[in-house]
C-alpha cells in the first residue's frame, strides 16, 4: 500500500523509537535537520511529527522541540499500521481472486455453450449419438456415484456430462454422487443407448 511520504517518515522514526534510537525522555533532531535525513521539506516533517504527536509518542514544545515520551505508543502505531496493511493485502488478494473467479466463469459457460452445442449437432450422426437421461424420483441410481453406477460395463455407453439445474459437470469422475433429477449427458451407440434409460431408472 503506497503511504504519503510524511506517514512514512512517522512511521520510520516510530520505528527507530522502538529499537531505542531515540530514547524516551530525549531530544530529536530538529525539523531541519530531519528534513536534509530524508530528503524532504520541514512542512513533510511537521506532518510527520504531528502524527507521532497525535498518538502520544512524542511532545512538541513552544520552542517547537521534539520530545520522546512513549515507546509503547510508538510500537503500538507500527502494530496498527501493519493490522492496516495486513487488511489492504487481504482486500486486494480478494479483488483479485474475483477477478479470477469472473474470469473462469465466463471461460466455463463458454465451454459448456459450445459442448452442448456440438452435442446437439452430433444428435444425428452415427454411431456415437448423445443423448440425455432424466434419473427418475425412484431410480435406485440416486444416491450412487458413477463407480458403483458401473454404467459402461454394464451398458456399453459413457457419461460425458451431468446437469444439475443451472449447472453442467464436465467429465464427471467415478467418485461423483448421482442426485435426485440429474439429467445425464451420455453417448454410445444406438443399439447401446436404447438400454441406458432402462437401466437406469
Amino acid at each position: 500500500m503506497d503511504l504519503p511520504v510524511y506517514r512514512a517518515i512517522a512511521l520510520d522514526i516510530a520505528k527507530r523509537i522502538v529499537k531505542q534510537e531515540f530514547l524516551e525522555g530525549t531530544k530529536i533532531s530538529g525539523r531541519t535537520l530531519l528534513a536534509s535525513q530524508y530528503k524532504v521539506s520541514p512542512e513533510t516533517i511537521r506532518k510527520a511529527i504531528y502524527i507521532l504527536k497525535e498518538n502520544n509518542i512524542v511532545s512538541v514544545s513552544q520552542g517547537k522541540e521534539v520530545l520522546v515520551i512513549s515507546t509503547q505508543h510508538a510500537a503500538h502505531l507500527l502494530d496498527h499500521h501493519r493490522e492496516i496493511d495486513a487488511a489492504y493485502s487481504l482486500k486486494q488478494e480478494l479483488e483479485r481472486l474475483i477477478k479470477e473467479k469472473e474470469a473462469i466463469d465466463k471461460r466455463f459457460h463458454k465451454v459448456t455453450n459450445e459442448i452442448m452445442h456440438y452435442s446437439d449437432r452430433l444428435e444425428n450422426i452415427t454411431p456415437y449419438n448423445p443423448i440425455e437421461v432424466q434419473i427418475a424420483p425412484h431410480s435406485a441410481a440416486i444416491g450412487k456415484s458413477l463407480r458403483e453406477l458401473n454404467l459402461r460395463q454394464s451398458t456399453g455407453t459413457l457419461i460425458i456430462a451431468i446437469r444439475r439445474g443451472t449447472q453442467v459437470l464436465i467429465a464427471p469422475g467415478p467418485d461423483d454422487i448421482l442426485e435426485k433429477e440429474d439429467r445425464l449427458v451420455v453417448i454410445g451407440t444406438l443399439d447401446k443407448l436404447n438400454t441406458v434409460t432402462t437401466f437406469i431408472n
